[in-house]
């Protein structure tokens, strides 16, 4: 099968992020096996949605990942030309949910495994496939924890986000919090009877707004746009009608860090300003939605070097969206972004990637087999 039929295949399973997947692993596993690959299905905590890890080479010699996600976000959009998990094709272009991001990746890591298995490896590629990167990078860390134990740790990663074929180096990091504030309802004649908990939050949201004002201010990594770490407020609820006092009260907050920044502690001071309404008769929980750290490779690193030549290009210094490579970067192991299709195409109606994007990424990955057997 070449990267179209693949990536044909991979769209028409609706891997929405936080599903059960057992689906499209089982088909991507049976094909990685029917090639000569050592795979391996490693069930996350949730019960119903796994990661996948497959080798072709030897197992005990540090080697490089292909990294990817499978899931994709809804496609609850009205205006898509076409069914989302059908593969559509016009001219050049192929239509469908997650073939920019970043079934497109993966389709064309699969479709070179025929090619990789003929080659005599003296270091290893492995598939590390994941679920839920588009809900905070879920899955990916319990994979990352398993991989002791599966090979030699690998000493590069390429996440093949989509990019334009064109290597990345770094990304900032993010954390995710939803604050949660309950006071007492009551009828909204007698304040003095209640606890409103939209009040209450209004003590957060002064000090997230007062936490971004200082952000910009520094400090500074010119690489990003924009240059410094942000924090926002990204959704808000709260009440049911006019005349009932809001007993509860929730916000969801994130902050994006640049490297050097640990994006948690960005969000201490929220944290900091929930201790204030519990002493005033408030119950405020504060509950992590995800998290995960900045990437920076080395500008003289030889995974930057070993892309210049793969992609012809040279690499972008950052870009201020983030991925599993910080994370896979965490764990001791080089890594950088590059894959087909275009991150301006993704989370919305009409995604699509070219049939020309795809054989480049192709014939790129079989290139750096051909370097891995030198």
């Amino acid at each position: 099968m070449g990267e179209f039929d693949i990536l044909e295949r991979l769209v028409s399973f609706p891997s929405v992020v936080g599903q059960p997947n057992a689906t499209i692993v089982q088909w991507i596993a049976d094909y990685a096996r029917s090639h000569g690959a050592q795979v391996s299905i490693a069930l996350g905590p949730e019960g119903d949605r796994s990661n996948l890890f497959a080798t072709i080479g030897p197992r005990d010699v540090p080697g490089v990942i292909l990294s990817g996600h499978m899931d994709v976000v809804p496609a609850g959009e009205t205006d898509w030309v076409s069914d989302p998990f059908s593969l559509h094709a016009d001219g050049d272009r192929l239509y469908g949910r997650g073939t920019s991001d970043m079934k497109g990746f993966l389709a064309c890591a699969l479709a070179a495994l025929p090619e990789l298995s003929k080659m005599r490896l003296k270091r290893p590629v492995h598939l590390a496939f994941s679920y839920d990167e588009e809900a905070g990078c879920k899955g990916v860390p319990h994979l990352i924890n398993l991989m002791p134990t599966l090979c030699a740790l690998p000493d590069m990663c390429i996440v093949g986000e989509p990019s334009g074929l064109r290597a990345i180096r770094a990304h900032k990091g993010k954390a995710a919090a939803r604050i949660t504030v309950r006071g007492r309802t009551g009828h909204s004649s007698r304040p003095d009877q209640g606890l409103n908990g939209i009040h209450a939050m209004s003590k957060i949201l002064e000090s997230a707004v007062k936490s971004a004002d200082a952000l910009t201010h520094g400090p500074f990594d010119s690489n990003f746009e924009p240059p410094y770490s942000s924090l926002q407020v990204g959704t808000i609820k709260g009440g049911q009608a006019v005349n009932i006092i809001p007993d509860l009260c929730v916000a969801d907050i994130e902050a994006r860090a640049i490297s050097g920044v640990s994006p948690a502690s960005l969000l201490e001071p929220l944290r900091k300003a929930t201790e204030t309404l519990e002493t005033n008769g408030f119950d405020v929980s504060f509950d992590t939605l995800s998290e995960y750290p900045a990437l920076s490779l080395a500008e003289d690193a030889p995974l930057t070097a070993l892309m210049r030549e793969l992609t012809g290009l040279e690499p972008l210094a950052a870009v201020s969206y983030g991925t599993e490579a910080g994370l896979y970067q965490a764990a001791g192991i080089d890594s950088i972004i590059c894959g087909p299709g275009d991150i301006a195409r993704a989370h919305k109606a009409n995604e699509f990637i070219t049939r020309d994007e795809l054989s480049l990424c192709h014939r790129m990955l079989l290139q750096l087999g051909r370097r891995l057997s030198a």
